[in-house]
């Protein structure tokens, strides 16, 4: 039975649901297609019953990605080196996917954004499912409760602990305009093979994290502390010397990707607190550079 344009219509909204609650964008694919066969496999005086396609279609993705949320881990475990979410550009239709945007909580870029992904990976899957749905895309804790089987209180609770644990992480992140003048300090002193200016803008505590996930290379293992991140990322040219980097823009702010021959081999995206680098990103795994080419 084919779809009809009312519920096709869901699909983008659904996918950039599934993008922020999984983090990769086949997985987001994935999350959908089972969605949209459990509407199919609805009778045609269950589908008629259902006020609300839409919301019932967004209940029912958050369901399935709070499933693949609780055997990620156990796949993660198994994952080469460092995991990593899916790098999006700016203005990605993913970011734009979003229905409602309560400017109290977070902005439609930076539910997208690297640094958030990544925090939001420390929460429990329940806790990310009632975060995301509710302060990214408003669905009342009423219809939540239906996705992850708790009370709409309970639900609540995990929303109010997710965002005070985001709050908390994000306090003191850098402006649009502060961390994009720190990112331009941070490729003259990369591209110049400047050690020490490099050093400069780096955090004493920055941690560089790459995903390679067993096909590209990449540091199996966190790169921790400004000196050896900056010797660490100064040794990069000589591993792809035809490579071109460019900047390019990101929901956190100014980025970086490299081509080869062509090809995205990699993005670059920084988290910047002050006037420091926090964080460094990189995306090398060529299943996750989907959105680059």
């Amino acid at each position: 039975m084919p779809l009809t344009d009312e519920i096709e219509s869901e699909r983008r909204s659904l996918l950039g649901l599934c993008y922020r609650l999984l983090g990769t964008v086949a997985d987001a694919e994935d999350a959908v297609q089972e969605t949209y066969v459990r509407w199919l496999r609805l009778s045609d005086e269950e589908r008629t019953a259902i006020r609300a396609p839409g919301a019932w279609l967004t209940r029912v993705a958050g369901r399935v990605c709070l499933d693949m949320l609780g055997s990620a881990r156990a796949r993660r475990e198994r994952y080469v080196g460092e995991w990593l979410p899916e790098p999006v550009p700016d203005g990605s239709p993913l970011a734009a996917s979003v229905s409602v945007d309560p400017i109290e909580h977070v902005t439609r870029d930076e539910s997208v954004s690297m640094a958030l992904l990544v925090l939001l990976e420390s929460l429990s899957p329940a806790q990310r499912v009632a975060f995301v749905m509710h302060d990214v895309f408003g669905v009342p804790f009423g219809e939540i409760s239906d996705t992850v089987g708790r009370s709409p209180d309970a639900v609540r609770q995990l929303a109010s602990q997710a965002r005070r644990q985001v709050r908390e992480q994000r306090a003191g992140t850098a402006s649009r305009e502060q961390h994009d003048a720190v990112a331009r300090a941070f490729a003259a002193a990369t591209m110049t093979g400047d050690l020490e200016a490099l050093v400069a803008v780096l955090d004493p505590d920055v941690v560089l994290r790459s995903d390679g996930g067993g096909r590209a290379s990449a540091a199996l293992r966190p790169v921790r502390g400004a000196d050896r991140v900056s010797r660490f990322l100064l040794g990069l040219p000589r591993l792809e010397p035809d490579a071109v980097m460019d900047g390019v823009e990101m929901p956190d702010g100014l980025g970086f990707l490299a081509t080869l021959h062509d090809l995205p081999s990699a993005v670059f995206s920084l988290d910047v607190g002050g006037d420091r680098i926090t964080a460094v990103y990189i995306m090398r795994n060529p299943d996750k550079l989907t959105q680059w080419t």
